[in-house]
């Protein structure tokens, strides 16, 4: 299996710290971030994937907003710049050395145009400034 993210969620998982907008988002993220630690695939789809799961049936989620796919389009060139060697468009796995490259460029602000107008960016940038303490991705050594 693979888990089907959209590209900001990529950049979600870096400071994913067990907040989420219900308890059902935060425990479907926390289900997701344990199938990336265990090694599944990550395949980055358009529009709404596993982590909006839980808000699909919740009033008008912002999963379509145009601020969203806006956001989405920015961090897919991001990631695509900075793991160039990697083919987004088939499913890829994250291992240590990724998600560090990933982190960095989140901490030096190479990615965060991606994440302009986030209400997490608060939240996201004091764990990114504790160097990812309490993180929850952790992908085992291979």
């Amino acid at each position: 299996m693979t888990v089907k993210l959209r590209a900001h969620h990529l950049l979600c998982m870096l400071t994913y710290v067990g907040r989420g907008y219900t308890p059902a988002f935060t425990a479907n993220y926390d289900a997701i971030i344990t199938r990336l630690g265990a090694g599944e695939a990550i395949e980055l789809v358009v529009g709404p994937d596993d982590v909006c799961t839980p808000l699909s049936g919740i009033g008008q989620p912002h999963c379509h907003n145009d601020s969203v796919i806006e956001r989405d389009r920015l961090a897919r060139l991001a990631v695509a710049d900075l793991l160039a060697s990697i083919d987004l468009t088939q499913p890829f796995h994250l291992d240590q050395t990724t998600l560090a490259a990933l982190r960095t460029a989140f901490s030096t602000g190479q990615i965060w145009p991606a994440c302009a107008g986030c209400e997490w960016s608060a939240l996201c940038d004091s764990v990114a400034g504790s160097g990812y303490a309490g993180a929850s991705l952790l992908i085992a050594p291979c």
